[in-house]
């Protein structure tokens, strides 16, 4: 059975999706089969992110290793059952058809709300949770006191990942693995940097998840989306020296893949 890797917040501007379309091309040029589903239906960040890369390698002829994009099918609501909800079986039938084929099915969910991210979170063997280092982000997570050092209560993502974990109990499912992702982090070592630091290590210990390095601010990241390009690409497209920055964001990404300990996987890059 595919390993199926959820990439979850409700917060936009987490980066979610870069770090969605990093880890799927990660994982298809080491060799897996990787299948990706997009939840976010109106935005579309990630579909767009696959279609660039394809446009972009049909044009250049490069071959790059590509993870497969597939739409939700459509389901006949008329065939449902009364209480049924349609997104359950348009997300249930499209893992149903690519878990034959693939290693890994990576999902990437909206930043809101949604009955299908809902779904998606239950399903995940792998939880990822890209965070922006900043007590906004961190309330998603947790209510802190007014310092910022007191952990008060479970927030209202929490209680939706709490939830899934139960669905996936009730199932006999194998728990979650949740890792919260510490995502475009300062150079400088800032009081708020650490109290952050600290504030996720005790969360951590309390509702049950790994915490592990994301990816800095760089600009490249935003530059390489119209072409669909990944950090892993820039010596395909002619980039013979990486810049200092480069490096950095590549080595940001094999540690990001290593502290993910996902099956049968080594960041050989």
């Amino acid at each position: 059975m595919a390993h199926i890797i959820v990439v979850g917040n409700e917060k936009g501007g987490a980066g979610k999706s870069t770090v969605s379309m990093h880890l799927a091309t990660a994982l298809a040029r080491l060799g897996h089969k990787v299948s990706a589903l997009d939840l976010d239906l109106r935005q579309r960040s990630l579909g767009r992110y696959i279609e660039n890369r394809a446009n972009f390698d049909a044009m250049a002829g490069l071959g790059l290793p590509t993870p497969a994009f597939h739409e939700l099918p459509e389901v006949d609501a008329t065939n449902l059952d009364p209480g049924e909800n349609v997104y359950d079986h348009r997300l249930s039938a499209a893992v149903a058809q690519l878990e034959p084929d693939a290693d890994f099915i990576l999902i990437d969910c909206p930043g809101s709300h949604t009955r299908l991210s809902q779904v998606a979170h239950s399903l995940a063997d792998t939880l990822v949770t890209p965070l922006n280092d900043s007590f906004i982000d961190f309330d998603l997570l947790a209510r802190t006191d007014a310092g910022g050092e007191k952990i008060l209560g479970p927030s209202v993502y929490s209680e939706m990942v709490w939830n899934a974990r139960q669905l996936r109990a009730q199932a006999g499912l194998k728990a979650i693995d949740w890792v919260v992702m510490r995502n475009r982090l300062g150079s400088q070592r800032m009081v708020n940097k650490e109290k952050m630091e600290r504030a996720l290590d005790r969360l951590a210990s309390r509702i049950g998840f790994r915490v592990a390095p994301g990816f800095s601010e760089r600009v490249i990241f935003r530059e390489l989306f119209p072409r669909g390009l990944t950090l892993l690409d820039l010596k395909d497209i002619g980039v013979k020296q990486l810049n200092i920055s480069n490096v950095a964001a590549r080595q940001e990404l094999r540690d990001m893949i290593r502290a993910l300990e996902l099956p049968g996987v080594e960041p050989d890059f």
